[in-house]
């Protein structure tokens, strides 16, 4: 009766870690063997671990990656790509986030960008970092609706706020005047205070000329590209790979 009553006060409290475990404490009779000490431990334990996963779930639920399979383990370092491990494993401990770096990833269609950046940003998700994943010209479409409706200074402040910003498929087409001078907003507030992912199939080389105006181009690639970690990709597509297996 008093496990019950004590079950009911931990629920109300939204103590649900530490519910769960104090009922399976008590179907187990060995636990009862355990000091007080011992099993005040694994109840708070329990309790940690519940609220960690919420918030991690939370932090991949706004993400929104596009790949939310991939992960840091589940990198093929096997496939010819031209991935350097040691460089990649070190990515994973996402210490350029908490330095505020980028990273940029190129390389042909299909080779696999797209499931890196997802699988860092996942990463830093799991290392309790904020994170948002954008196809560049989905973000530049939202950008333009937000001007129209009034929302754009509130929007640029959300992307602000985010530890993390994937921008996949960058450079598939020329920007036109008001989708670079929205590019410019969004990683001048972020330059120096957050990090941002560039997958992209054009190498840095072509960025200046996709983008178009020289002065925003140079802004631009300034605040992107001298503190970036570069991951150039190559090999034919993983899609056509693994179709030629199965």
């Amino acid at each position: 009766m008093i496990v019950e009553q004590t079950l009911d006060k931990l629920r109300a409290m939204k103590m649900l870690g530490m519910a769960d475990a104090l009922q399976q404490q008590h179907l187990q009779p060995e636990t009862a063997t355990l000091s007080f000490e011992d099993r005040l431990g694994l109840l708070v334990d329990q309790e940690w671990t519940y609220r960690e996963n919420r918030k991690l779930q939370y932090r991949l639920g706004r993400a929104k990656l596009r790949i939310r399979q991939a992960c840091a383990e589940s990198i093929d370092y096997h496939l010819p790509r031209g991935l350097n491990k040691s460089v990649v494993l070190r990515l994973t401990s996402c210490d350029w986030v908490s330095q505020h770096q980028n990273v940029i990833i190129t390389g042909p269609t299909g080779c696999g960008k797209s499931f890196l950046a997802c699988a860092l940003a996942h990463k830093a998700c799991r290392d309790g970092h904020s994170a948002l994943y954008f196809r560049t010209s989905r973000l530049l479409e939202e950008m333009a609706l937000c001007r129209a409706d009034g929302s754009y200074g509130k929007r640029l402040q959300q992307l602000a706020r985010s530890h993390l910003l994937v921008l996949d498929d960058w450079g598939l087409n020329r920007l036109k005047g008001a989708e670079r001078r929205d590019l410019l907003e969004i990683l001048e507030d972020r330059h120096d205070l957050s990090s941002t992912i560039i997958a992209s199939q054009k190498p840095i080389s072509k960025w200046h000329e996709m983008i178009g105006e020289p002065t925003i181009a140079d802004a631009i690639l300034d605040r992107v590209v001298h503190n970036a970690h570069r991951i150039k990709m190559k090999g034919d597509s993983v899609r056509k790979m693994k179709s030629n297996i199965d």
